[in-house]
């Protein structure tokens, strides 16, 4: 019977030698911190809840769904709704509604609040600061059916703030919210107004995080305000933007469905319209229940494509992204 030399371990030793000591550490990690994880379990329980376990509904995308017979029941039809979704004769035009709509959230609303995180950092007098951070912070907790009621009033035709104001300029009143010009200015322009001031927490944090020596260094070197902004406030918050920019690319189709609804009517939806209150008038009012999950599907595919370019892209710029 052959013996190993005295002295010298078994592979079968080695490798299970490592093993009890990677568990022994994971062990003792996971001990360490186990306030942080008990703290994780109420999010991780949200996620698989109403996160994962949902994604499992998708697969009636490719099923005549029937809600009596069940997931397992219905008739299974392949691609057949992903191919009337673009046959659809309204389909390019809500999809072209929803990208632009996503493109003018993308270019003029995201740069907002760092643009205003950065003007309340400028202001020096601590009990204004607060005054207005309180101010631009407030719309955010309103509802959108209170905020379509305020820009309705304000851009009413008979008492509207607007319209009186081209009255006394001699000009004839504007139905704004019926005309199809307007109505992608009002949704991204409220959308601002809503939460600009709510987005700067996350960059006023980072900005707060800034070294205070580097300005001070700056300052001796004969570095005006502009300059600090420009050389040391906006390279120190690039990652932050970054991780936040690479995330709002990831839901660039997802505009909001309360946020659209409230201010569509008859007159404005072909403009207005987007791929969520369209999913609603077809899914929850007409019943049609695959053909809907399969336009949410093609959403989130696009979604995640988009978000891994930029991740990739963001990577090879920047050195920062969100894996």
């Amino acid at each position: 019977m052959d013996t190993m030399p005295t002295g010298r371990e078994s592979p079968r030793q080695r490798i299970s030698s490592s093993l009890n000591e990677r568990i022994g550490s994971t062990s003792r990690y996971l001990w360490r911190y186990r306030t942080l994880y008990l703290l994780s379990i109420p999010g991780i329980l949200y996620f698989l809840i109403f996160k994962y376990v949902p994604l499992f509904g998708s697969v009636i995308a490719f099923q005549n769904f029937n809600i009596f017979k069940g997931f397992s029941g219905s008739e299974w039809v392949g691609l057949e709704h992903f191919r009337t979704m673009f046959a659809h004769y309204d389909f390019l035009r809500i999809l072209n509604n929803t990208l632009l709509l996503g493109l003018y959230d993308l270019v003029i609303a995201f740069p907002v609040p760092i643009v205003l995180a950065i003007l309340l950092n400028e202001v020096r007098l601590v009990v204004y600061k607060r005054f207005l951070q309180t101010i631009v912070y407030m719309p955010h907790f309103l509802s959108w059916v209170v905020i379509s009621g305020i820009f309705i009033g304000i851009f009413s035709t008979d008492a509207g703030v607007v319209n009186k104001a081209l009255g006394l300029l001699g000009l004839e009143p504007i139905y704004f919210l019926g005309e199809d010009s307007y109505i992608r200015t009002i949704l991204i322009g409220s959308g601002i107004w809503r939460d600009s001031g709510y987005g700067t927490i996350i960059f006023l944090a980072a900005i707060a995080g800034i070294n205070p020596d580097l300005y001070e260094a700056a300052e001796v070197d004969g570095a005006g305000r502009l300059k600090q902004i420009w050389s040391i406030t906006l390279p120190s918050l690039l990652p932050t933007i970054t991780i936040l920019l690479l995330l709002h690319i990831g839901k660039f189709m997802d505009l909001g469905f309360e946020r659209v609804y409230v201010f569509l009517n008859p007159l404005n939806t072909g403009s207005g319209e987007i791929l969520d209150t369209y999913i609603y008038k077809a899914g929850l009012m007409s019943q049609q229940y695959s053909y809907t999950t399969a336009i949410g599907l093609f959403k989130s595919v696009v979604g995640l494509v988009l978000i891994m370019i930029g991740n990739i892209f963001s990577k090879k710029t920047t050195g920062e992204s969100l894996y």
